[in-house]
């Protein structure tokens, strides 16, 4: 039977598992309506603390600090690597090397001018979200440390198409027609697309 509060909409939206579902620390969501907008409460609070002081967002403890704050009142996992596989994203037991192993090429990518700054802080988003950190809310994750990152480079924020991802289906689909365009080596539709 399908559960119109977990089930995602899309089939790039990343599942929930039973166990996760039951770590659900709100009582009173059950649409997917209230889910939305009890995480993007504190998405926005943990933006407003994330940008409140220079942050080192090529850090790992960082990182999961980022989505503890994004997700804490909405979730008890957050913060913490999913142990489960997913339909998108490398196998659960690589995840913490894959994400040093990241972190050092975007340091080593700063650090050498390997690219311009909006490319490396796309790279970064791009391989955050195809590493699939956390059971949930990767996307707006890797969105807000690409943000962080490309502020530190000297850069203005990236619009991400100028709409809630979550709420705006034409402009979510075009995001993951951009991830999947930087998934065969294309980066140029999700650059685009990360300053529309």
């Amino acid at each position: 039977m399908s559960d119109p509060l977990f089930d995602p909409d899309d089939e790039a939206a990343t599942p929930i598992t039973p166990d996760e579902r039951r770590q659900l620390i709100p009582t009173y969501i059950t649409t997917r309506d209230q889910l939305n907008e009890a995480e993007q409460i504190g998405i926005a609070e943990a933006d407003r603390w994330a940008f409140g002081r220079k942050r080192d967002v090529l850090d790992e403890d960082f990182l999961l600090t980022l989505h503890k704050r994004m997700l804490r009142s909405v979730w008890k996992w957050a913060g913490t690597f999913r142990t489960t596989e997913r339909n998108i994203g490398i196998e659960a037991y690589r995840i913490g090397v894959e994400l040093r192993g990241l972190i050092g090429d975007v340091r080593y990518w700063v650090e050498n001018g390997a690219y311009d700054a909006d490319e490396i802080a796309v790279r970064f988003h791009h391989r955050l979200v195809s590493i699939h950190l956390f059971p949930n809310g990767n996307g707006r994750h890797a969105r807000l440390a690409a943000d962080l990152l490309a502020v530190a480079l000297g850069r203005e924020r990236f619009t991400w198409g100028s709409a809630n991802l979550v709420q705006a289906a034409e402009t979510r689909a075009r995001y993951i027609a951009a991830l999947r365009a930087a998934d065969n080596h294309d980066l140029a539709p999700l650059i685009e697309f990360a300053r529309s």
